[in-house]
């Protein structure tokens, strides 16, 4: 008897995305980056829409549902050995539970002009309650703003966040890369 392939639901895309994108004008068929994605929840949510998604990650052993219209670069973004991420590439870029100080000129960079940015990461205030607790992975009190502070800031938002009844503190950021 053949064997049944089980079919893999993503975990669902973060709350970020799935209430503020529909808000915002997309390109009906963008080129988005899910930055460090981890199983890819999130580029995912945007495959599942028709864009086309590049994912990034030192390693892609838990991305499922794997496509050929979408690209896949197992790449260690922070060892130096990744090629520079392309200039002015990507309509929406996606980082979430990563950060990589290095990384925020290649980030800006790789955002088209007008394009968007979705960025969710911990803050310092995570290691009171659990990890990550090196300070290298903890954004301090606005940083994640300062970084794109010439941009046209769409949502912003610093403090205790609920994800499946887990706590943590987090900033977001939703912003618009300025088109000159």
């Amino acid at each position: 008897m053949p064997e049944k392939k089980l079919k893999v639901e993503p975990e669902a895309a973060a709350e970020l995305i799935t209430h503020f994108a529909p808000l915002e004008p997309l390109p009906l068929s963008g080129e988005i980056l899910d930055l460090a994605c981890g199983g890819g929840r999130n580029g995912l949510w945007f495959a599942q829409r028709e864009h086309r998604v590049t994912f990034i990650d030192k390693s892609l052993a838990s991305l499922a549902n794997r496509s050929n219209r979408h690209r896949y670069l197992e790449w260690n973004l922070e060892d130096d050995s990744a090629p520079q991420l392309p200039r002015e590439q990507f309509d929406v870029v996606l980082v979430f539970n990563y950060l990589h100080r290095p990384l925020f000129s290649q980030i800006k960079a790789t955002v088209k002009p007008g394009g968007l940015i979705f960025y969710e990461t911990f803050t310092e205030k995570q290691a009171e309650i659990g990890r990550p607790r090196n300070p290298d992975f903890l954004l301090k009190p606005l940083e994640l703003r300062s970084k794109f502070d010439k941009w046209d800031c769409l949502h912003y938002f610093e403090g205790e966040v609920s994800t499946n009844n887990k706590q943590s503190f987090k900033a977001q950021l939703i912003a618009r890369k300025p088109i000159s």
